[in-house]
């Protein structure tokens, strides 16, 4: 299919058969399946690793593993920024303009550690 309407003739057959294929694939589903599916004992128990289950199935977690994980995402990705960073320093014309992007990149990153610091979020009592 050439011409400017080619491309849209092409896409509506794509769509099409992607409808067809969602259309066949869920109509395949309700005729294949059981009329009455079987309920074994114990399928909807919650499963610990063999183990029976003990106590309910809601578990509050502490914010203080999210706020390390925040900080350790924070961190990794300032890593990622100093690599490449690190490797163009020194090239031709690349000089002082990159040294103070990064210091005050590096400066922001330092104020919200210091702000954390001075929270005692990192304090793990």
């Amino acid at each position: 299919m050439t011409g400017y309407l080619g491309s849209y003739a092409t896409l509506g057959l794509v769509l099409l058969a992607s409808a067809l294929f969602f259309v066949t694939a869920f109509s395949a589903n309700r005729v294949l399946r059981p009329a009455r599916p079987a309920e074994p004992a114990g399928k909807r128990a919650a499963y610990e690793c063999g183990l029976d289950p003990v106590g309910g199935d809601w578990a509050q977690a502490q914010i203080r593993y999210y706020v390390y994980a925040y900080l350790y995402v924070l961190f990794a990705v300032e890593a990622v920024f100093l690599f490449p960073w690190a490797v163009i320093f020194d090239r031709q014309g690349y000089g002082l303009v990159t040294v103070v992007e990064m210091a005050i990149f590096v400066a922001v990153l330092a104020l919200g550690i210091l702000y954390a610091w001075r929270k005692n979020i990192l304090r793990w009592t």
